[in-house]
């Protein structure tokens, strides 16, 4: 977790998305990372698609009874010490679950004063209302939270605007609902995005890439023009890693929706998606009910697992002033703590538990970018995690 700690992490979540560990009793996974130290904190959450997983259900759109509860009672038992349940409804399995599912689900995280973080089922421009509205019918329920909030091939301030709107009239009639981004325009996920969702799989891809070929190139035309083009779509997987889906094509002389159905697949490869708006982005950023998370991993080939707070003070605060110094550190600390219901960090004050970072923000560095993304941030002089010294 060095590459967390390096750009001023003290607390980290996992379980994002959907997908946690798929072991029935997670305390004891809990467990064994707490005895063994990974550094930082951990706030945990239960992924909705592994709980279909765990009870038998996995990508069926029809739930039997029996099923349906054993998903909810591993739920209630799983929120005595997760932070909540996360969704991640545009992947596999949990892109098969209807509303009436969803909102269930909401009930018992609801009852447990958790909170449901969500990957919304589309991002894309023309859906993001919609996929807004169903998470919101579950905050009838429960707190909800928007993970990493974007809006793919939406542009500029007007449309961030309206967005945004949704967001504060949902809050004027008592739904609790947050939301946080990433500082860079480019997102990061498997190649599985951009296939319909009758060849996600591996075995519908078979399916389709026989019965279907000319529709699902059609389809694959359409959408990776509509999200930038194939020069848009940066691979981070080997052996085509930091090489993009046009760079591709033209060394092996073959249409991008050719290279996508016969050289890699639905899971094949994961990517950057040059697929976000500056401006609208930039209204999401700072917005004050708008939180800011990296969404990063430490072998992710993406620079926000590398450089997301420091780029924030370095870009944001120092280099552009879009935000105070003050605001800043705001959105990535105590605010991000009232998110979760962390009620003892966050904050420089007495009998709170000291995670603490020192740095000079004119010295803050992310040094990782799309052709470099493991670089270490730099600046940030000493991490104090639980009043000891992680890092210096």
């Amino acid at each position: 977790m060095e590459n967390f700690m390096a750009m001023g992490v003290t607390t980290i979540t996992l379980g994002q998305d959907g997908s946690s560990p798929a072991v029935q009793d997670l305390s004891k996974w809990m467990n064994q990372v707490s005895e063994k130290g990974i550094g930082v904190n951990l706030a945990m959450f239960m992924g909705h698609g592994t709980l279909r997983n765990l009870s038998g259900i996995g990508r069926s759109n029809l739930i039997s009874d029996s099923k349906m509860n054993g998903m909810l009672d591993t739920l209630n038992e799983t929120l005595k010490y997760t932070f909540g349940l996360s969704t991640g409804l545009e992947y596999n399995p949990g892109l098969n679950a209807s509303l009436e599912e969803l909102i269930e689900l909401a009930k018992i995280v609801g009852k447990n004063n958790r909170m449901i973080m969500s990957h919304l089922r589309n991002e894309d421009d023309d859906q993001i209302e919609n996929s807004i509205a169903e998470l919101l019918e579950q905050g009838r329920y429960s707190k909800v939270h928007i993970a990493h909030l974007k809006s793919v091939y939406g542009k500029g301030r007007e449309r961030a605007e309206e967005i945004i709107d949704i967001l504060k009239k949902a809050r004027t009639v008592g739904i609790d609902i947050t939301a946080d981004m990433y500082p860079y325009n480019a997102s990061y996920t498997s190649i599985g995005i951009i296939f319909p969702t009758w060849a996600k799989t591996i075995d519908e891809f078979n399916v389709a890439k026989i019965e279907r070929r000319n529709e699902l190139e059609e389809y694959l035309i359409n959408r990776v023009n509509l999200r930038n083009g194939p020069e848009a779509v940066l691979l981070g997987t080997d052996p085509y890693t930091g090489m993009t889906l046009a760079q591709l094509s033209h060394e092996r002389e073959i249409p991008f929706e050719d290279i996508l159905i016969d050289l890699i697949g639905p899971e094949g490869a994961s990517g950057a998606y040059f697929v976000m708006n500056n401006e609208l982005q930039t209204r999401f950023f700072i917005d004050p009910n708008i939180g800011i998370s990296s969404d990063g991993s430490p072998t992710g080939f993406h620079p926000r697992g590398h450089g997301t707070f420091a780029k924030v003070i370095e870009e944001y605060v120092v280099n552009k002033g879009l935000l105070s110094l003050e605001a800043a550190v705001y959105k990535m600390t105590s605010f991000a703590a009232s998110i979760l219901g962390i009620t003892e960090r966050g904050q420089l004050k007495s009998g709170m538990i000291a995670d603490l970072l020192i740095f000079d923000a004119s010295k803050v560095k992310a040094i990782a970018n799309y052709t470099d993304p493991f670089e270490y941030a730099d600046g940030f002089d000493v991490v104090i995690i639980n009043g000891n010294i992680a890092r210096e």
